[in-house]
C-alpha cells in the first residue's frame, strides 16, 4: 500500500513541497508518494470529498489561496489553527474525518528558537503582508512578546488582523509604501533588543512585483527574514546581507513546516540530519 499526500493550491506547480516530502520518504524507506495537485477554489469541496474516501490518502498541505477557505469544509480544527484562523495541513483520520492544522507557525519560529529563548529589553517585528502565512507569523510573534508593526496595501485590513490575533496589545499598522522610502530616524541603542524584518507576502516571488523596503527602517542588529522560496535568494535578502544584517531564507520556514506536517501525515519524524543535502536539492 503506497501512502499518498498532496499539496493543493492555485497555482501550485512551483511548490517545493513534493521534493521535500519525497526526499524524506526515500531516506526512511517509506512507501509514500507526495504530489502537487492544482485545485481551484470552486473545486475545493469536491477534492476533499473524493480524497476522504481514499484510505491510502493521508492528507494534504494547503497553500494560496485556500488556507482560510478550506476551514468550513473540515470536520475538526486544531486549537493552533483555530487561533490563527488559517489551515495549511489537513489530515485524514481512520474514520475519514478531516482535521485542520497550522504548521506554518512552528516552521516560521524554528530558525528563531535561540533568539526567542533569550531575554530582551524590547522585541519588535516589522511584518509585511496579511495573507494566510502572515496570520500564522503575526500570531506566533505576538505570543512571543514581539511588538508587531504590520505593513499592508490596506492598513484597515492589517488593523483588523492585529485586533483579531493579538487584541489589547500595543501593535501598529503602516501602509506598504511607508517602508519603501528612506528614513533618517535615529535608532536608540539596540543592545538587549530583538528586531525582525519579515516579508510575509508574495512580493519578490518570481512573477510578482518586487518588495520595496529601504533598510534605513531596520535597526542595527535586525534579522531579515523572507518566506519567499522562488527564488530562494531574493533581492530583499541580498540587500539585507549587503547592509550587514543577518538573514533567514524561505527554505527555513518551508522545511520546518513540512517537518511538522510529515509527522502528522505518516506518524514518524522526518530525518532532519539530512537538511543540508535537502537544501542543496531545493536550490538546484
Amino acid at each position: 500500500m503506497t501512502l499518498l499526500a498532496h499539496v493543493i493550491g492555485d497555482p501550485v506547480a512551483q511548490s517545493k513541497s513534493p521534493a521535500i516530502h519525497n526526499f524524506w520518504a526515500g531516506k526512511l524507506g517509506l512507501d509514500a508518494h507526495y504530489t502537487a495537485q492544482g485545485v481551484a477554489t470552486d473545486g475545493l469541496a469536491d477534492y476533499l470529498a473524493r480524497s476522504r474516501q481514499n484510505t491510502d490518502w493521508r492528507g494534504c498541505n494547503v497553500t494560496m489561496p485556500h488556507k482560510q477557505a478550506i476551514i468550513p469544509l473540515l470536520d475538526r480544527l486544531d486549537p493552533v489553527a483555530q487561533a490563527i484562523g488559517a489551515v495549511n495541513t489537513v489530515v485524514r483520520g481512520p474514520d475519514g474525518a478531516l482535521s485542520g492544522y497550522n504548521t506554518d507557525a512552528a516552521g516560521f519560529l524554528e530558525p528563531l528558537a535561540d533568539d526567542l529563548g533569550r531575554s530582551h529589553l524590547f522585541r519588535m517585528a516589522r511584518v509585511i503582508g496579511t495573507g494566510g502565512a502572515a496570520r500564522a507569523i503575526v500570531a506566533s510573534l505576538a505570543q512571543h512578546g514581539m511588538v508587531v508593526v504590520l505593513a499592508a496595501r490596506n492598513p484597515d485590513k492589517a488593523r483588523v488582523l492585529l485586533d483579531e490575533l493579538a487584541p489589547g496589545a500595543d501593535h501598529h499598522v503602516a501602509p506598504l509604501g511607508h517602508f519603501a522610502q528612506a528614513t533618517d530616524f535615529a535608532f536608540d541603542d539596540r543592545e538587549g533588543c530583538l528586531d525582525l524584518v519579515v516579508n510575509a507576502s508574495p512580493l519578490g516571488m518570481r512573477g510578482q512585483p518586487p518588495l520595496e523596503f529601504h533598510f534605513s527602517h531596520a535597526p542595527p542588529g535586525s534579522i531579515a527574514y523572507d518566506i519567499v522560496t522562488d527564488p530562494v535568494e531574493t533581492e530583499f535578502l541580498a540587500q539585507a546581507r549587503a547592509a550587514g544584517f543577518r538573514t533567514v531564507d524561505g527554505l527555513s520556514m518551508l522545511i520546518g513546516q513540512a517537518a511538522a506536517a510529515f509527522s502528522l501525515f505518516f506518524g514518524m519524524e522526518p530525518p532532519r540530519q539530512h537538511d543540508a543535502e535537502l537544501r542543496e536539492r531545493l536550490r538546484a
